[in-house]
């Protein structure tokens, strides 16, 4: 049975406390999936919040798809495939997890999956404001890896790679920003080999996407995602 504590009071709303207390259960698998939650009563009494406030949170957590009520049953963990994966707030959740590094493997998938298209069609469509943009970005970003500057480095990858899913054209690139938001000083943290900048694999994306070919901003961004590139490459995906 998994452990739960009383939430301390602070400027953030005590349901979304709880909300992430528990959330982090099930993500870390202390809580498995079909298993059931305490009582109301119980996680009251251990979170020491009132019951209006954990019916909250239960429906935040209902909302992400972790949890699923049902009368006279009972709150069970929802299976994995119910998880809503996307959600920027599940994400802020799951960063703060313990093993993270599982989680983030299976983003990098998804990256190797999604990304190479973008740029291809960033390539294509990108409007003068978005090269712009995107310029802007890259001139950062090189000064930012010359002075060594991993927080300055950071905040311009990642407008840089949001720039690209905003310059597809495409409105459902357009959350895998969102997503970059909730996860990218995390993936970087944890997937950068050696601290390495990429800056050349970078300058060849931006090269092609600034010159409209497609075909080789697809090329690209999967040399920027390949393992040699990516010390998550290297754990075993779960």
């Amino acid at each position: 049975m998994a452990m739960f504590h009383t939430v301390a009071d602070s400027s953030r709303r005590i349901h979304v406390q709880v909300a992430k207390a528990i959330a982090s259960k099930i993500l870390t698998g202390e809580l498995k999936e079909g298993e059931k939650l305490p009582s109301e009563l119980e996680l009251c009494e251990k979170f020491g919040i009132s019951r209006t406030a954990l019916r909250e949170s239960t429906k935040l957590l209902s909302a992400k798809g972790l949890i699923e009520s049902k009368p006279k049953v009972g709150t069970n963990v929802t299976a994995r495939h119910h998880w809503h994966f996307l959600d920027p707030q599940f994400l802020d959740w799951v960063k703060d997890t313990d093993n993270v590094q599982r989680f983030l493997t299976q983003f990098l998938g998804l990256r190797k999956a999604i990304e190479p298209e973008a740029c291809s069609m960033a390539a294509r469509n990108a409007s003068i404001e978005h090269r712009k943009a995107l310029s802007v970005c890259f001139q950062k970003m090189k000064q930012a890896a010359f002075n060594h500057d991993y927080t300055a480095w950071t905040h311009n990858d990642h407008a840089f790679h949001k720039t690209i899913f905003l310059a597809t054209a495409n409105p459902f690139y357009v959350p895998f920003a969102n997503i970059l938001e909730s996860l990218f000083k995390t993936f970087i943290d944890e997937a950068a080999v050696g601290g390495r900048f990429c800056i050349e694999e970078h300058g060849d994306i931006y090269d092609a996407i600034m010159t409209g070919d497609a075909d080789s901003a697809k090329v690209a961004s999967r040399q920027l995602l390949d393992d040699h590139n990516q010390r998550l490459a290297l754990l075993e995906a779960v």
